[in-house]
This record gives structure tokens, sequence and C-alpha cells, in this order.
């Protein structure tokens, strides 16, 4: 019996269609102006105008920040804190993928708690209340919208900072699948990868619990079953519905039990090579299955056990044909499968072993993991 300490903070409301309902369910909050937080892809799509438009239909002032870039940094909160401040708003809506839900929340700690985003790099550091929000993912991949956590990146030095806080918490998550329906097929392939990629690593941290094994199993199901249709057929809604779920349950489970190695293998891969997060999950992820398959393959065979109805779904109990499965979905998105191929130096895996070894994340692998252990996973990638 594990003990867990589970607080639901976030009002899920799912469904085609549900982008529609963002300025009753901000009424219902008691505001009256909003900062919209989007960027310019999500915006081109014309999404960002449905929320407005909800918004004001509700008579909800909106003020739109488009100054949101991927892996957003220090120098975008600090943006979207002076337009938040200008307009002396009451609500923040993130709209978008990971990286506006994120910046969504960088800015809300600054407006509401002051200093710089470094102030709150760790757990628990924001000490005054902080603005209601909503998230209105347009992707099926970070699960920012159930987590406490802002992802925000040093605009000089690239590090990527992890600032978490109960308060950071949005009040609700609008998950409507017919957002995600225009992403490129790049994002989908990227967004989805990470999100597999989370519930398989919350499934084995050493922090899990039976609260966060339900989210990540049912995570993987959903993942697992609709990645290759959402895929091949971009349009079809009973499956993007199925990722956008799954990558929520999957934040979920992030939220009560954390990432592993793959996550903490990424981030210098991003920081020194310019590789898009996704990708570079999806390179090590297999990797670290088998890395820790060694310890705890039992907790992966039970994944194999899951009932994921498609076609080419591993059969038996071998740890490796998981690892080999994940392989083939990252092949199949037309991503790249070895580090060489996306350009990695291997004279450089010893200093990205001793940058993975300081990140956070790895902490929680359920096989230690070092700077030399890291780096031969880096060489195993080549």
């Amino acid at each position: 019996m594990i003990p867990f300490d589970f607080q639901p903070r976030t009002r899920i409301v799912f469904g085609p269609g549900v982008v529609e309902r963002l300025g009753e369910l901000a009424v219902e909050l008691g505001v009256k102006r909003a900062l919209l937080v989007s960027d310019p892809g999500v915006i081109q799509a014309g999404h960002t105008q449905k929320g407005i438009d909800a918004l004001t239909a509700a008579g909800v002032e909106s003020v739109l920040f488009d100054g949101v870039q991927e892996n957003p940094t220090t120098a975008n909160v600090d943006a979207g804190v002076a337009v938040a401040k200008a307009a002396d708003v009451q609500l923040i809506v993130g709209l978008g993928g990971g990286s506006a839900m994120d910046c969504a929340k960088g800015i809300n700690f600054l407006l509401t708690n002051g200093g710089q985003m470094a102030d709150y790099w760790g757990v628990g550091k924001a000490h005054a209340e902080m603005l209601p929000m909503i998230a209105v993912p347009t992707t099926a991949g970070t699960g920012s919208e159930t987590q406490s956590f802002a992802l925000i990146s040093d605009a000089e030095t690239h590090v990527k900072m992890a600032c978490g806080d109960p308060k950071a918490s949005c009040k609700v998550a609008l998950l409507d699948p017919a957002l995600t329906v225009t992403q490129p097929q790049r994002v989908t392939a990227l967004t989805g990868i990470d999100a597999i990629a989370h519930a398989l690593e919350t499934f084995v941290t050493r922090r899990r619990n039976s609260c966060s094994l339900a989210f990540s199993r049912g995570a993987w199901r959903m993942l697992a079953s609709n990645f290759a249709t959402v895929l091949k057929d971009p349009t079809n809604l009973e499956a993007r519905g199925g990722m956008q779920l799954g990558a929520c349950f999957a934040g979920l489970a992030i939220e009560n039990s954390m990432l592993g190695a793959a996550h903490a293998l990424a981030n210098p891969l991003t920081s020194t090579y310019g590789i898009v997060h996704g990708q570079a999950v999806a390179v090590m992820l297999p990797h670290v299955i088998r890395y820790n398959a060694e310890l705890v393959g039992d907790w992966y065979r039970e994944l194999l056990q899951v009932d994921v109805p498609i076609a080419g779904f591993p059969s038996g109990d071998n740890p490796a044909a998981l690892a080999e499965f994940v392989t083939q979905l990252v092949a199949e998105a037309d991503l790249a499968t070895d580090l060489t191929a996306l350009g990695v130096d291997p004279a450089s895996t010893t200093q990205l072993g001793v940058d993975a070894a300081k990140q956070w994340t790895g902490t929680f692998n359920p096989r230690e993991v070092d700077a030399a252990s890291l780096k031969s996973l880096y060489d195993a990638a080549l």
C-alpha cells in the first residue's frame, strides 16, 4: 500500500465545441477582464478568435498577448506581465499548446508575486495567491492544463526552469478536440510522442502510487490506441479526442508522480543543439525503457497487458518489445530515431551526461542515474 495525497484543483470540461463555453466559465469565476495568452500559429488557425468571441459574448473584456515562442523564455514572460499590468486583468487564459499555457502560468507568477522566474524555480515558492486561470489546449501533448508547473527557459542561458506551485494550477481545463484538428502533422507527431513519454515515465517513477498509476495506465491506453490514427487520419475527431484526453490524464499522472530519465536526457539536447523537446524525448525514451527494465521490468510488462486495440501492438511480456514499439511509433511519425541523424557530436556526450545529471526529473527515475550512466544512454542513441 503506497500513501498519496491527491488534491484535484482543476475542473475538466471536455467535448467538441466546448471552447464556446469559455466566456460562461470565466463569468463563473467572477471576472470582467482577461488576458488571453496565445501564439501566432494558433491565432492564424482562428482558434484564438473563437476564445475572444466567447469571452466577449459573455461580457468579459479580453486583451491578447501573442508574444509566445516555442519553449517560452523569461523574456516572453516579462513582456506578457507588462501587458497584463497595463490592462489590470482578473483572469489569465492560456489558449494554445504547452508553450502558451506555460507562458500564461509564468506571467501569473510574476504578476501576482513579483520578482523574476528564477525565484520560483522549484516547488512551492509563491507567497501570494495567484489569479484564476483557464487552460484551453490546442495540442495533445504536455498536459500542462492539469499541472501546477510552468517550464520557462532563461532567455540568456537557455536553462529550462521548472517552476511549480499548487497556486499555479488552472481553475478550469477546457478540452475541445476540434481545436487540435488543424495542427500541422509534425506538431501532432511531436506532441503525441511527448504525451506517450509522459504516460510511460510516470508509470515507473519512484513516486508512483495508486492514484498516479490509474492516470498513467488510462493515458497509455488512449494514446497508444489513437496515435497512429491521428497521423494517418488527422480529421478523425474521435481519435483526436482520445489523444487529448490521454495527454490530459498523463498530465495528472505527472502531477502525482513526476517524470524520469528520458526527460532529464531530453533537456540538454534542446539547450545544446536546439532539438525540439518532443523529438529529443522520442529518441531517448526507448533506451531509457531498456535501461530501467533491468530493475523494473515487471512494471513495463503490466503496460504490455493493457488492452490496446491496434494492429502491431506487441504481444508477450518482454519489456524490450515495448521499447521497440515506441521506436516504431517514432518512425511512423516521421521523426528521427537516433542522435546521429539530429547532428549530435559523439564527442559531446560526456558533457551532455553531466548536464542531464543536473536535471530534477532524473531523481525520480526508478533506476539510479548519474553523469556516467546518462552518457552511456546518449552513446546508445547515436
